[in-house]
């Protein structure tokens, strides 16, 4: 359920007192100084999904700090990415200065000073993450803060790309997706603050592999789904199809292929059953998200060698064994 915060009800002189107060409330304490005689209306909309505080903001221009007193007055420590949707904003922190434009994205640290200032009417949406789930040294966080991220390549486009949907799509999330999805959020910021640091996914946590792990979960939960895709796969974890591949392509397999294999070890478990003469070969495949019976024996012969019928005649006459039937092959 989202939060809404607005300073529209309030006359131009008490706009000035709330908006801080909303500002401060909703991020962290902080010093706002309003650059217009006559504050314009401010909004700001929250939700939250598991850990991470999703926030789109709108306001006038406006000056906002965070100096040493106010740190010392709360000591969370937080990684803030913000997505600038209209004007522009430039950062300070950490000895850099940027200025972020529509369409790009920055990092901010809550536990060190630093100085937004926003111009014009703008729009943007940020991110708090609690800094202790986020698993990367100090110094590099500190690297990267006040930097201008284009979101055009690389992994920053990944992050922009999922960032922006995730907070479309937020209020539609049930508990156990928001905490997914956010899980997912945090593994993607991982990984673009080690590339850029030049670190490869052997010398930082291996942010691919816990991320191919969650998509594997998803398929096997939903193998018997015939229409399961590579592309409805990916848009179920907000990531692109192509990144999906690369996943797979960690194991030497592809996608289709490991669909593939989990489906046809299911098959081949089952014909072993008792009830599967009853059953029926064509239904058992059906089952297991195999449209065609036709396409499922030639595809269980290629993987074992043997049709599925023979695989039953040979399990109940006791003449196959664990050396009879070699594993199939997810390429």
């Amino acid at each position: 359920m989202s939060i809404v915060l607005s300073t529209a009800p309030l006359s131009a002189a008490d706009r000035a007192e709330r908006w801080h107060e909303a500002v401060s409330g909703t991020f962290m304490p902080m010093d706002v100084n309003l650059l217009e005689k006559e504050p314009s209306p401010g909004t700001i909309v929250s939700s939250q999904l598991g850990a991470l505080h999703i926030s789109r903001v709108k306001a006038g221009p406006q000056v906002v700090k965070r100096n040493k007193r106010h740190i010392s007055r709360d000591d969370r420590k937080s990684l803030i990415v913000s997505l600038q949707q209209q004007g522009t904003a430039t950062k300070e922190q950490d000895g850099r200065e940027s200025v972020i434009r529509p369409g790009e994205f920055s990092i901010s640290d809550s536990s060190r000073l630093f100085r937004i200032k926003l111009e014009g009417e703008f729009a943007f949406t940020s991110f708090h993450f609690p800094r202790e789930e986020l698993h990367v040294r100090d110094e590099d966080l500190q690297a990267l803060t006040a930097t201008t991220f284009t979101g055009e390549e690389g992994s920053a486009a990944l992050v922009a790309t999922f960032l922006a949907r995730m907070a479309r799509e937020a209020e539609g999330f049930d508990e156990g997706v928001g905490r997914r999805v956010a899980a997912t959020a945090l593994d993607l910021m991982v990984l673009l603050i080690d590339e850029r640091r030049g670190r490869s996914a052997s010398e930082g946590p291996n942010v691919a592999a816990v991320s191919l792990e969650r998509v594997k979960d998803h398929v096997m939960r939903n193998l018997y789904d015939p229409d399961l895709s590579p592309s409805r796969i990916a848009e179920a974890h907000f990531m692109s199809v192509r990144y999906l591949h690369k996943l797979f392509q960690l194991e030497d397999t592809t996608v289709g292929g490991w669909i593939r294999t989990q489906r046809l070890e299911r098959c081949r478990r089952e014909l072993l059953r008792p009830m599967a003469r009853e059953v029926g070969v064509g239904a058992i495949a059906r089952r297991w998200g195999f449209v065609s019976p036709s396409h499922f024996s030639r595809v269980f012969r290629a993987a074992y060698g043997t049709t599925p019928r023979e695989w039953q005649l040979q399990a109940r006459s006791g003449a196959h064994c664990g050396n009879t039937v070699g594993a199939p092959t997810d390429k």
